[in-house]
């Protein structure tokens, strides 16, 4: 066996690892980087046609007033129901469904308010939410 030149032989580094390590590094970032978002949600306006409508009042806060009911606890205050307005614009309860799908008919915006007397019994509240997300409202807020 001959070893050649004994003493005068210079380490190598072995860079097969090291390679591996980077082909790797290289996969995981590819997986990575896609998964970002790319860009920002916007809601973009419509494109009116003609004379363009006057701007329309953002929040919608349908309002129930108590007007004479009695407090939930006391007798006959499941037959009271409470007087509606949305925007302080008087509205019936059978005329209320229309009203807010017609109000949100254009609006890219499906957002609305409810503001209740504090005497009055969550039902009538919930009624009136649960009109509201029927009528195409996607978020309904409670107010004091």
């Amino acid at each position: 066996m001959a070893m050649g030149n004994l003493g005068t032989g210079q380490p190598e580094m072995n860079v097969t690892p090291l390679i591996d390590v980077l082909l790797v590094l290289i996969i995981i970032f590819m997986i990575i980087v896609p998964t970002t978002p790319k860009g920002v949600q916007a809601d973009l306006p419509r494109e009116t046609k003609g004379e363009a409508d006057p701007p329309q009042i953002r929040t919608i806060v349908i309002e129930l007033h108590a007007n004479g009911c009695p407090t939930p606890t006391k007798e006959g205050a499941a037959n009271c129901r409470a007087d509606l307005s949305i925007n302080n614009e008087s509205v019936t309860w059978e005329n209320l469904y229309a009203r807010l799908k017609d109000i949100y008919k254009e609006r890219a915006e499906r957002v609305a308010f409810v503001k209740a007397d504090s005497n009055l019994a969550f039902e009538q509240v919930a009624e009136v939410i649960d009109i509201a997300h029927a009528a195409g409202v996607q978020n309904v807020g409670l107010m004091k």
